[in-house]
């Protein structure tokens, strides 16, 4: 089996790859690398991949039409994975062009390709966001998403939108996977998580929005990664699906952060903040149907993840102080 992943250079296309090619199966991965974070650790997760028999990479940004088309002309894929978007709640505040460009443009451009190839089944990254300011808890996919509060949640809702009129219309078995607060080795460094670490690590004060009352569905990197691997490989009966992938136990950040300080063995210096423009107050996710239908739900406990992630970044960035 040949995959297309995009954005492989990324947070969840590299752990992805990897899974892939453990599993024998040939990845095809693209990446524009754009400097949205550390171009470097985007560079340093594809040189874990390069040596790998059965991976191949191509730069290429998907909102470049006639590039992404000819890459559909060029190679035959069984399974697409779409993750290259332009990530970011706040980012998209003040760059509302890249969000368009990537997450809508892009988007369309992966449909046609996948269309026109007759791809066996396209699974693509939607997200959290687009549940906005939901009241009801835990978010189950049947919920009304109709009333995103920033660009980025409202690209991640038109994504569901236009995937499912393609799935209608061109009978494209179609599966969008929407993304808890994922975290982990090799993440984010935009992440809060990601950021608290560092600046605790570096005796350097850190922003708690919502005055630490926040809650938030963390879920492990390695558990995103197996409901994808099941759900890559189970297209869905009805042509289109929709699942959450949360850990379904939401945190409080403000534990979250203790749970840090103590990985770390060193207090943060807290700067308590109100809510940010575009910030949710809580994330919870329903995961009945991913365990109904894929035979899946997330184990990890924050403090395992969490644990896992200091370790690799101790031994990434050199920090052991």
């Amino acid at each position: 089996m040949k995959i297309l992943v995009t954005g492989v250079a990324g947070f969840i296309g590299f752990h992805l790859a990897q899974r892939l090619l453990a599993a024998d199966i040939e990845v095809y991965g693209i990446d524009n690398l754009n400097d949205y974070y550390d171009v470097n650790l985007k560079k340093a997760r594809l040189a874990q991949l390069y040596p790998q028999t059965g991976f191949t990479f191509q730069f290429l940004d998907v909102s470049d039409r006639p590039a992404t088309s000819q890459l559909f002309q060029t190679h035959t894929f069984e399974r697409v994975v779409h993750l290259a978007a332009q990530a970011g709640v706040r980012h998209s505040l003040n760059n509302p062009f890249a969000y368009v460009d990537s997450n809508l443009s892009g988007f369309v451009n992966i449909l046609e390709g996948c269309r026109h190839s007759r791809v066996g089944h396209l699974v693509f990254a939607s997200s959290s966001s687009v549940y906005g300011v939901n009241p009801k808890v835990p978010f189950a996919t049947s919920d009304n998403v109709d009333h995103p509060i920033s660009l980025y949640a409202a690209t991640k809702k038109s994504n569901e939108l236009m995937a499912h009129a393609y799935s209608h219309l061109y009978n494209l078995p179609t599966t969008g996977l929407r993304f808890f607060t994922v975290y982990g080795p090799w993440g984010r460094p935009d992440m809060a998580y990601f950021k608290f670490v560092q600046a605790i690590a570096n005796n350097q004060p850190i922003d708690v929005y919502n005055f630490g009352k926040m809650q938030r569905d963390f879920t492990y990197i390695d558990d995103v990664i197996e409901g994808l691997f099941r759900v890559i490989h189970k297209p869905p009966q009805s042509n289109y699906k929709l699942y959450n992938i949360g850990n379904n136990q939401p945190v409080e950040l403000i534990t979250f952060i203790e749970v840090i300080e103590k990985a770390l063995g060193k207090q943060a210096i807290k700067n308590l903040l109100p809510m940010q423009p575009g910030d949710v107050p809580a994330t919870y996710a329903d995961v009945d149907n991913l365990i109904q239908d894929i035979g899946f739900k997330p184990v990890t406990k924050i403090e395992q993840g969490i644990d896992h992630f200091v370790q690799w970044y101790r031994e990434y960035y050199g920090y052991w102080v």
